[in-house]
């Protein structure tokens, strides 16, 4: 396995780069803050920038948690990549992952200051210090079901290559329990009167009859008792119902929705609601 690290001090970009610098080098897994990333997937590991104090990241980072470093050198086992592109604050850090996870030290060595501008580097700093923003190189996606409930933001980055087609990766901005701007609370009535506002231009639909909302570790469970227009497929409501509820809750509250389970328990006349 060839190893190539990408080293920078925190908050300077690495992040951010790190799948622009895996493509220009053909790499397809990258090693950041405690994640195995492959592409733009999360195969392994859990990310340090969940933990509640910087501490806490640093061990998460460094693969310290036996049964972190067991799923994550699994992983490399079953995958057997043939390069990988390993984030660190310093070399020494990047030393101290590979030869945690039993992998060879890095061949070849890039800096941040060799691949963004000083003024890049700046604004980078200034996103996290003042801002409080941290780069996860994964679509939100990936990242939503452990991050909920967090600030969740998606960057997509369009990079031109030589035969003029243009890539498109998205990556993800939380703000990490640790930071002075990390996790929030929203409560369940601010979720009812979300799910009341976002199902008030439905067709078709009643109204709302009772509303239940469950907090899970990923995210939050949302069940529905409703009314339905007569002479429209119940289905279609439905379906439209759960997927304005999911959409709005989402983006305004950032809270994962794993679930939306709707029941009709009676049918209306229009006009009648």
């Amino acid at each position: 396995m060839e190893v190539v690290s990408l080293v920078g001090a925190s908050g300077t970009g690495k992040s951010y780069r790190a799948l622009i610098v895996a493509k220009a080098n053909s790499i397809g897994y990258i090693i950041d803050d405690g994640l195995l990333i492959k592409e733009n997937k999360i195969i392994a590991g859990a990310s340090a920038k969940k933990e509640p104090t910087k501490v806490a990241a640093v061990r998460r980072a460094l693969f310290m948690d036996r049964q972190h470093r067991e799923e994550v050198t699994r992983a490399l086992r079953d995958h057997s990549p043939d390069k990988i592109l390993v984030l660190g604050t310093s070399d020494k850090m990047v030393d101290k992952i590979t030869d945690t996870l039993g992998i060879d030290k890095a061949e070849k060595r890039l800096y941040i200051n060799d691949i963004a501008s000083d003024e890049e580097i700046k604004l980078a700093c200034r996103q996290r210090f003042v801002e409080g923003k941290h780069v996860i190189p994964v679509p939100t996606f990936e990242v939503r079901k452990d991050f909920s409930g967090y600030f969740l933001d998606t960057l997509k980055i369009l990079t031109k290559r030589r035969d003029d087609s243009v890539t498109v990766d998205e990556k993800t901005v939380v703000r990490p329990t640790y930071s002075y701007m990390g996790r929030y609370t929203i409560y369940g009535r601010a979720i009812a009167q979300i799910i009341k506002t976002a199902s008030e231009d439905i067709k078709g639909l009643g109204r709302i009859v009772n509303t239940d909302i469950s907090i899970h570790p990923h995210g939050i469970v949302i069940n529905i008792d409703v009314s339905v227009i007569y002479g429209l497929v119940i289905k279609d409501v439905v379906d439209m119902l759960r997927k304005t509820i999911k959409h709005e809750i989402e983006y305004m509250t950032s809270l994962n929705v794993i679930a939306i389970n709707v029941l009709v328990k009676s049918l209306a006349v229009e006009g009648t609601e």
